[in-house]
């Protein structure tokens, strides 16, 4: 078994469950936020769908400098509607699918890093980063699920039913 086989079931699943949750981000409410200290959902909500496109970053590149001496830096996502946040977050699927279909097995023992202003945060073996990626977005999946409940959206089903379905 290759390294996309052994990926893409979870990949496919997390991003399904994913979508689900996304598709219920409020327009009306992209604002707002559970605590002083705590992002919006609507930052939460582009990072989520900004964070898939990491996965081709760290399967297509050696390295990510988010903020380069003298280049441009990263572009985090600042979108304004749950639509957009849908499309670039299918649009980020569907490259990162690819990239983790044609990514060579051999490569996924490969170093890589991130780093900010040349200064690197960590350096770690690529299949370690991907693995990391999907997470992280895990993670911030599980802020905008608690966010919904908060504001009386209906969490959806995942793993299995929800307190809602």
């Amino acid at each position: 078994m290759n390294y996309a086989e052994t990926l893409l079931p979870e990949f496919d699943q997390e991003m399904v469950n994913t979508r689900k949750v996304l598709e219920r981000i409020p327009d009306d409410r992209l604002d707002w936020q559970a605590h002083p200290k705590s992002h919006t959902i609507g930052w939460n909500a582009n990072h989520v769908a900004d964070l898939v496109n990491w996965l081709v970053e760290s399967l297509t590149k050696t390295s990510l400098d988010v903020a380069p001496v003298g280049g441009e830096p990263y572009k985090f996502p600042k979108l304004t509607s749950r639509q957009e946040i849908l499309e670039l977050f299918d649009r980020n699927v569907a490259a990162a699918r690819k990239a983790i279909t044609e990514v060579k097995d051999e490569d996924m023992g490969s170093l890589w890093t991130l780093s900010q202003g040349g200064k690197p945060f960590f350096t770690l073996p690529r299949s370690a980063v991907a693995r990391g990626v999907v997470n992280h977005l895990i993670h911030h999946r599980a802020h905008l699920c608690v966010y919904l409940r908060l504001n009386d959206i209906p969490v959806p089903w995942m793993y299995g039913p929800s307190g809602d379905e």
